[in-house]
């Protein structure tokens, strides 16, 4: 890993900003980020996001050949802006439950275990800031998220995505609590009680989000708020319910979904077993939004449903130890009866590597140099290397000769064996190169292509080949803009946005 000093020369803000955090994770920070970030930016603001840390395996691809968490690229979206890597400085991308590869500026850092890294992430904070100054500079207005929260004081020291930060740039906070997983009044009370003298001064109000029922009847809970916090309501937010069709953080959230509504109307059902490290899972928001899909997620110990259509084998940041996993459930077994049955397969990115012949981790890219057999779906096999892939592609689905634009996003090479004996064919034509294979006239099917399901016309021929009928399909790409202008006029109608822009410019230095 790379050594960065952590000796700063005092930061000045030169710009209005404002930050995000909340009371415990996912109390719904990024989507309220993206939705002020489309109502500031529809008052003529140039708006720009920024998280100094993040924790996901759900990233996207800059357009300076890096990567973000997702979410800051969905904030971006709302801003009316391409995301970079400047957004969010730091992401780690968790690869075990003790260790994660660390992101810096959209690049790789080094891999670390959880305290090494706890250890030394002060020594970021002159990126952080480095990230935050440009960003700054070419905006009329930042908006800050947090990360998990600053309730978690025994992370206090050394932090740079919280109050660590808030402090360093001068940055004014906004405490966001989750009323709808209940105890909102304790959550802000006890992080008020947490924090430092300094770290109270800083914060500008608090807002509750996910409120259901009549706000009338929770004024008594505002008074009791304020009155033992001093920080004053900057919003009850009812619970915005199109929410769900905006991407998620992280696969917590996913992995929350242990009861999912039944489409009685679907035509076409979908299975996605949820391995253990599954990335950039967004790409299943556009199947979902479809209403004649029924995309459900198979949590460990279920059984792929006899009825499914497809299954698609997700991306994942540890592919070896994911597919050691997707065995131990079963799912390899359900897998072959699924196919027996003549149900159609596909596999995006680390996907896709399972369901070749063999992967191989020579240098210890995953771990200990190993080389295990796959699930033998696909003629292929696959050698993780210690380049990584970070590009966005334009092409065309050689099946259909359908155009469509997605991203690359992983560590390995994925090469065609017995070339010529077998009837496998590339799948996609990338310019000049060819990219995935099928087998089976697209029954079965792998690609390393993240973000292809969002392309509209696409996602429809992909649909209809499973039915082998026409799918109506939606305008996903614009159901998104749709969404985020509803949220922010939600947001515009139950928070306080002229208080919030005026705390942003405290502090600003001419």
């Amino acid at each position: 890993m790379d050594e960065t000093t952590s000796e700063t020369v005092p930061y000045e803000r030169s710009f209005p900003a404002i930050m995000f955090q909340g009371t415990g994770s996912d109390v719904g920070k990024s989507l309220l980020v993206a939705g002020f970030a489309r109502a500031y930016s529809r008052k003529g603001l140039k708006v720009r996001p920024f998280k100094p840390q993040n924790m996901s395996n759900n990233a996207a691809v800059t357009e300076d050949g890096g990567e973000i968490g997702r979410a800051q690229a969905l904030q971006a979206r709302a801003c009316g802006v391409r995301p970079n890597t400047d957004m969010n400085p730091v992401l780690l991308k968790p690869q075990s439950d003790y260790g994660s590869q660390v992101i810096v500026q959209g690049k790789i850092w080094g891999n670390t275990g959880g305290g090494a890294y706890w250890k030394t992430r002060k020594n970021l904070m002159p990126r952080v800031l480095e990230s935050f100054e440009r960003l700054g500079q070419e905006a009329d207005l930042v908006l800050v998220e947090g990360a998990g929260s600053p309730a978690e004081a025994n992370l206090r020291s050394g932090d740079i995505a919280n109050m660590g930060f808030a402090e360093a740039a001068d940055v004014p906070v906004v405490l966001v609590g989750d009323i709808d997983r209940g105890g909102v009044i304790a959550s802000l009370i006890g992080t008020r009680e947490v924090l430092s003298e300094s770290e109270r001064e800083r914060v500008a109000g608090y807002l509750i989000n996910k409120f259901r029922g009549d706000v009338a009847l929770f004024e008594s809970g505002l008074d009791i708020i304020t009155d033992r916090t001093a920080f004053p309501s900057l919003g009850v937010i009812p619970f915005f319910k199109r929410a769900r069709l905006l991407p998620d953080e992280d696969a917590v959230s996913v992995q929350d979904r242990k009861t999912q509504k039944l489409n009685e109307g679907a035509k076409i059902r979908i299975a996605v077993p949820l391995i253990s490290r599954i990335s950039n899972f967004d790409d299943f928001d556009p199947l979902i939004a479809e209403p004649e899909v029924e995309l459900r997620f198979i949590h460990p110990g279920e059984v792929i449903p006899a009825e499914t259509d497809m299954v698609i084998l997700p991306g994942s940041k540890a592919t070896l130890a994911d597919l050691a996993f997707f065995r131990a459930q079963g799912w390899d077994v359900d897998l072959m009866a699924h196919i027996r049955r003549g149900g159609h397969v596909f596999g995006i990115c680390g996907g896709y590597q399972m369901m070749g012949e063999l992967l191989s981790d020579p240098i210890g890219i995953e771990g200990e140099p190993s080389t295990v057999t796959g699930l033998g779906l696909l003629p292929v096999e696959t050698e993780l290397t210690a380049t990584k892939t970070l590009i966005e592609v334009c092409g065309t689905d050689r099946i259909s000769g359908i155009g469509l634009h997605g991203y690359e996003m992983h560590v390995g090479e994925t090469r065609l064996l017995r070339e010529g004996e077998s009837r496998a064919s590339a799948l996609l034509q990338l310019g000049d190169r060819a990219e995935g294979v099928y087998i089976e006239e697209g029954r079965i099917a792998g690609c390393y292509l993240h973000g292809l399901f969002s392309d509209d016309s696409f996602r429809a021929v992909f649909l209809s080949r499973i039915r082998s009928e026409e799918v109506v399909s939606v305008n996903f790409e614009a159901l998104i803009d749709q969404v985020l202008d509803e949220l922010a006029d939600h947001l515009e109608e139950h928070c306080d946005l002229d208080g919030m822009l005026e705390a942003a410019t405290r502090g600003v230095k001419t």
